[in-house]
């Protein structure tokens, strides 16, 4: 793709990495066939392709962003399936990243669209506040249906009906490994799952303890800034994603770490991207280095020794989230490992497809979410599994919301396999 940015744009950073972008689209459309949003909207401009260009014209012209370009930015889950697909190698992910930036600096959002977004973007990355929201939510949650906005409604439905008491296992210490130590390594305890849901850390705690690894919580770590990062509010994303890079290189420094361990995938996408993120900020070495060890849960797993497992009589469904497979490009550890811990493992039809979750973008785009979670819902029920896993809370909570069926973290399920409690997502079946 041609580009007619000016040598003065391209002295901004920015621009400069969204032209690298732009110019190595070659229009082919590929995207098209596995974008969400343009298979439920079939709108060329809720595609990759056509938003791209709407990114283009808008950077190159330095113009405001308009109400046009706006709303198909906000409608895109940046799933990533569209550089799963691209065969010319498209980076979107920091294009549409810029360009959310782009929007946030200029364009002024009606009065009530900013008042939602400064509040997610001030109760969400803090688990204390969200444990506040969710007993509020719980409360106003019978009265969801005389919301007259969709988003209220879709917020107060977020709300589960158990909230968890705080886990200490959070806080900032220091786990022996059980055995032989083979790793040291520094888990991200992260912010919403630890309000949503405190069993993912303290399974994955227990699981890599047994498999030989010291499990350092960093003091000073928290959000990883994806949230507020999606947003386009970099000053805030940038704040917050400071404190885990100094906070996990101070570890690096002092006690070493083979690895720094992510179970939400939507963390791990961007922790892995922070050597990008802070390229020209001071941060830039410790960024570079922390993003060098960032892993997924299941990455770390297959480099340890998981014992073989007794064929078991459960049939699992396994949702790979967008941010793993697409995110990540990590497509097979996941399954792997329930395989050989002797579950049984299935997928969905249309496995590469989101299921609308994406952050915050089932409360700001619920019409568009309620579509693609219906979808998903409806493949992953269609395999008659007993139970479905996943590797990223808001999946779980958008999956769990729309079935009968038990939703757990695959670690949780690896945890149970190899001499940890029975899920309690199963036991309260």
């Amino acid at each position: 793709m041609q580009t007619t940015f000016t040598p003065d744009q391209l002295k901004d950073p920015a621009i400069q990495r969204s032209n690298e972008v732009l110019r190595t689209c070659v229009h082919c459309g590929f995207c098209t066939a596995t974008c969400p949003t343009y298979a439920v909207l079939g709108d060329e401009l809720d595609s990759p392709r056509g938003r791209i260009y709407l990114i283009k014209d808008m950077l190159e012209k330095g113009r405001p962003a308009d109400e046009k370009t706006v709303k198909h930015i906000d409608r895109c889950l940046s799933c990533l399936a569209c550089m799963t697909t691209c065969p010319s190698g498209v980076h979107y992910m920091h294009l549409v990243d810029h360009a959310r930036e782009y929007i946030e600096q200029t364009y002024k959002r009606p009065v009530f669209e900013r008042m939602l977004r400064w509040v997610l973007s001030k109760i969400l990355p803090y688990p204390g506040r969200f444990r506040l929201a969710l007993l509020g939510a719980q409360i106003g949650r019978p009265l969801r249906h005389l919301m007259p906005d969709p988003r209220l409604r879709a917020m107060l439905e977020m709300a589960p009906k158990h909230i968890p008491p705080v886990s200490r296992n959070d806080d900032p210490q220091v786990f022996a490994p059980e055995g032989a130590k083979k790793m040291r390594v520094a888990l991200m305890t992260g912010c919403a799952q630890r309000a949503l849901n405190t069993d993912i850390n303290d399974a994955t705690i227990r699981l890599l303890r047994r498999l030989g690894c010291e499990v350092v919580i960093a003091d000073g770590q928290g959000c990883c800034g994806a949230l507020t990062h999606h947003m386009g509010k970099t000053k805030e994303s940038h704040a917050t994603a400071a404190k885990n890079i100094r906070a996990w290189h101070r570890e690096m420094q002092a006690g070493g770490l083979d690895a720094i361990v992510i179970n939400t995938s939507g963390c791990g996408t961007t922790v892995k991207d922070y050597g990008h993120m802070f390229r020209n900020e001071p941060l830039a070495e410790q960024a570079k280095a922390v993003s060098a060890i960032a892993m997924d849960v299941s990455e770390v797993l297959m480099k340890l020794d998981l014992p073989k497992g007794e064929t078991q009589a459960m049939k699992v469904a396994y949702h790979a989230a967008c941010s793993l497979q697409h995110g990540q490009q990590i497509k097979t550890y996941p399954k792997d490992l329930l395989k050989r811990a002797g579950f049984t493992v299935t997928e969905p039809k249309d496995s590469h497809l989101c299921c609308g979750s994406a952050g915050t973008y089932n409360l700001m785009q619920p019409e568009i979410s309620g579509q693609l979670k219906a979808r998903k819902v409806k493949t992953l029920e269609a395999k008659q599994p007993d139970v479905i896993a996943a590797g990223n809370i808001g999946c779980m909570m958008q999956i769990g919301g729309g079935t009968q069926i038990p939703v757990v973290h695959t670690v949780e399920l690896l945890d149970w396999a190899t001499g940890g409690p029975r899920p309690r997502n199963l036991s309260q079946e």
